[in-house]
């Protein structure tokens, strides 16, 4: 059944503001390029867009011969403020953005919820609207945040998680409160930073893999034909809990020691370069991720065959996580597994090569082991994307799924 006059309009416009936000200005004459869309159709769609106020000229393509086609249409960036925060068990992170996603302030404010719950919700609070006035923004469209822990997949809440400090399920609720126009939502750390590798880091290329977060916390995120996977409860890649040998014990329900937290987390991590003489034991997370940056540059990838203290290091380093890989390759098969947070970004090629060796004796299935390119700051990447995208949907209209094709 043919498309309607308004659903072909609404398909179209949706069409020529992903490309603009794709590909950047545009002129009139290059989006009928793109769209393949008649001459008029895209006059038409491009006077509607501007009066509604999603698109503006922004200058001029800069051909010899002048005329409508001349001028560059863009996105009206300044449309809607976002904002992505990445919450840590010690502190809090806060990027706004405009609709296009350009960074206009930042800031960061170390939080340790000793001073009581409310304190450090009003902490993290106050931090993003100091933020939202350096931007010069109003008021914020949409709001992201990445955490720890656990989300109801039913109700998109912050589950309650022994280990995890009170005033993060708190903050989500005061900020909703405090910005009474904003759409809040939360989504697990780890999921937000494979989200961000897919678009713009180590697995842009990949539409199936697996995140491995290693950092402070431990944990997996699955991403399965372009598609993450939160699981029944909100928790798919608890990895952190996996029973492993190596540890002292088994994991229990609310404690991960134990698991395979135990032999990578960022305290493991530290002792294991201690262990090594590479530092002097501490559970800081900066400690474990310079001891195996220092690692990698003095060792090199696995084939230099060096015999030095950071590449043996690395070597009893990779032995525990390739015990994780593994497992999550025996289950999922996903083809590629990253190396996430600052640990895995630290280790770069170095670290990964050797996980790659180990794992290629214990599995008969063949997989790319990468190095995160965004490390730590992918979370905080992860929130802003998934904020625009919200932001977007909303203000350029819902997809239509069936509209691959545009209407002329």
């Amino acid at each position: 059944m043919a498309a309607s006059p308004s659903t072909a309009r609404a398909i179209n416009d949706r069409l020529a503001l992903r490309l603009l936000q794709r590909e950047g200005p545009l002129t009139a004459g290059r989006l009928k390029q793109l769209t393949g869309l008649s001459r008029p159709t895209v006059a038409d769609l491009v006077e509607r867009l501007t009066a509604a106020g999603l698109v503006a000229v922004v200058g001029e393509a800069g051909e010899q011969r002048r005329g409508p086609n001349a001028k560059l249409y863009g996105i009206v960036a300044g449309r809607a403020h976002l904002a992505a925060l990445d919450v840590r068990t010690e502190g809090v992170a806060v990027v706004v953005s405009d609709l296009v996603g350009e960074v206009l302030a930042e800031a960061s404010v170390p939080i340790t919820g000793e001073a009581g719950t409310g304190p450090a919700v009003e902490q993290a609070v106050a931090l993003v609207e100091r933020t939202v006035k350096e931007a010069g923004a109003d008021r914020l469209h949409t709001v992201g945040i990445g955490a720890p822990g656990l989300i109801d997949p039913a109700s998109g809440a912050l589950r309650d998680s022994t280990g995890l400090p009170e005033w993060h399920r708190r903050l989500v609720d005061a900020l909703q409160e405090r910005l009474p126009e904003a759409r809040v939502s939360v989504e697990n750390e780890t999921n937000l930073a494979a989200l961000a590798e897919q678009r713009d880091g180590a697995a842009d290329d990949r539409d199936t893999f697996v995140l491995l977060w290693l950092g402070h916390g431990t944990g997996a995120a699955v991403i399965l034909d372009g598609t993450l996977r939160r699981g029944a409860s909100g928790g798919t890649g608890e990895i952190g809990f996996l029973p492993v040998p190596g540890t002292d014990g088994l994991p229990s329900a609310t404690d991960c020691a134990g698991g395979f937290h135990s032999l990578v987390g960022a305290a493991a991590v530290a002792e294991l370069a201690a262990e090594h003489g590479l530092v002097t034991a501490s559970a800081a997370d900066p400690v474990a991720a310079e001891a195996v940056r220092a690692a990698a540059r003095e060792a090199g990838p696995a084939s230099a065959g060096a015999a030095s203290a950071g590449a043996r290091f690395l070597d009893a380093l990779a032995d525990r996580i390739v015990v994780g890989v593994a497992s999550v390759v025996a289950l999922l098969d996903p083809g590629c597994v990253v190396l996430g947070g600052e640990v895995g970004q630290a280790g770069g090629e170095a670290l990964a090569s050797r996980v790659r060796d180990r794992l290629a004796v214990v599995s008969p299935l063949p997989t790319e082991v990468r190095a995160s390119a965004l490390g730590g700051g992918a979370v905080l990447r992860g929130a802003l994307l998934t904020a625009r995208d919200r932001a977007q949907d909303e203000l350029f209209g819902s997809p239509v799924p069936w509209c691959s094709d545009p209407a002329g």
